[in-house]
């Protein structure tokens, strides 16, 4: 059992999206030397940071994960739907009809 122990922690740190994102197209980013997922589909987004943040860090994070949604998927985020903090938020978005 100690042996798996230092197995269990490293899963415990690879961001994985939430269920409603299996499947899902996947981005890997870095903005200002830090690491975000994007999972999304044609209607949802999943913003995941990586690593530590201190205080005083988590607006202007916040603010790079919402920048960050067009950019990645190309389509509009609905704001009103945004959920979630300078870790790990979701929400709707709307892309243009191809």
């Amino acid at each position: 059992m100690i042996r798996l122990l230092p197995l269990l922690v490293l899963a415990a740190c690879t961001a994985s999206p939430a269920p409603e994102f299996f499947g899902a197209r996947k981005a890997e980013v870095t903005r200002d030397g830090r690491a975000y997922s994007v999972w999304f589909t044609d209607r949802r987004v999943e913003v995941v940071r990586h690593g530590y943040a201190r205080r005083g860090e988590h607006e202007g994070i916040r603010a790079t994960m919402i920048a960050l949604i067009p950019e990645v998927t190309g389509c509009k985020l609905n704001e009103r739907t945004l959920t979630g903090d300078s870790g790990e938020m979701r929400g709707s978005i709307r892309c243009a009809q191809k």
